[in-house]
């Protein structure tokens, strides 16, 4: 008898099933622009301060990543690092908020969405934090809310300036009001350091929205953000839904804010640190 050809072959049963191939380790070398649609070698994006060489587009950075893009080498030391999230509410949607802490936490290596610590920029000394949007979309609860308000207390009481980098969803819904009230506590705390005469550097990256763009995202002396992001209260197909109308174009981008006096500046990526060196030591009194 003639032995069967492979398209008349049975399927294969549980125990003679084909060994599953390894996945080809070249499928993480490769990723696709969001902007331009270019396919880019990925171990170069770090180097390119995670930058599209083809159409400029800026890729999300983590928290500690941004942070060294800043900070004169080995000048970053980071503070506050032990404080843990609580579900004090027990809250509950399509899984338990204790749940998707441990998770993130677990994903990240971190506790929560946002670190903070001190360094140098051209030598200047600052108290400075990032939010980190793979943390539960960068969301602000009462460990964020905290973090932020210490920052700004550490700056006001050492006489330093305070720069805070926003990638934020907004204010964690877990958290309920515990969450919100985080807004009106930080505000509080930088009025203080505004009032002393401290500077303070608002940055804010893709995207900055919800309970932190309505509080001290917005509130800076000098509001410096990355070219194209998203910035704004709600988002806006709530807001044409809310008003019944269609919205300009390229609304609420950093471009349009620019244009309508919200912001400063839109500066890329690459020239951020060198902006931010000219703008601290100008605030300092020294150019």
């Amino acid at each position: 008898m003639s032995e069967r050809r492979w398209f008349e072959q049975p399927p294969p049963g549980p125990m003679s099933r084909p060994r599953e191939e390894p996945a080809s380790p070249s499928k993480d070398l490769w990723v696709r622009c969001d902007g331009c649609a270019e396919v880019l070698y990925r171990p170069d994006l770090p180097e390119q301060h995670r930058v599209c060489h083809h159409c400029g587009h800026h890729f999300r950075m983590g928290a500690l990543e941004r942070i060294l893009l800043l900070a004169d080498p080995d000048s970053w030391t980071r503070i506050e690092a032990g404080i843990k999230p609580v579900d004090p509410l027990g809250f509950v949607d399509s899984k338990p908020y204790s749940q998707r802490l441990a998770q993130s936490q677990a994903k990240l290596g971190e506790h929560d969405a946002f670190l903070t610590g001190s360094c140098l920029i051209d030598e200047m000394p600052v108290e400075i934090g990032s939010f980190d949007f793979r943390f539960m979309g960068g969301s602000m609860g009462s460990v964020v809310g905290e973090l932020i308000t210490r920052l700004y207390e550490r700056a006001l009481e050492l006489g330093r300036p305070a720069v805070v980098i926003s990638a934020s969803g907004g204010a964690r819904m877990q958290e309920g009001a515990l969450s919100l009230m985080q807004m009106a506590k930080s505000c509080a705390a930088l009025a203080r350091l505004q009032e002393s005469g401290q500077p303070y550097i608002s940055i804010l990256t893709h995207p900055t929205t919800g309970g932190v763009a309505a509080s001290f995202a917005m509130l800076g002396d000098v509001i410096l953000a990355e070219p194209n992001a998203l910035i704004g209260f709600a988002g806006p197909r709530v807001i044409e839904q809310t008003i019944g109308e269609t919205l300009p174009e390229g609304f609420q981008t950093t471009e349009y804010l620019l244009d309508h006096g919200m912001i400063d500046r839109v500066v890329p990526r690459a020239e951020l640190r060198a902006t931010l060196s000219t703008l601290l030591h100008w605030m300092a009194g020294e150019r």
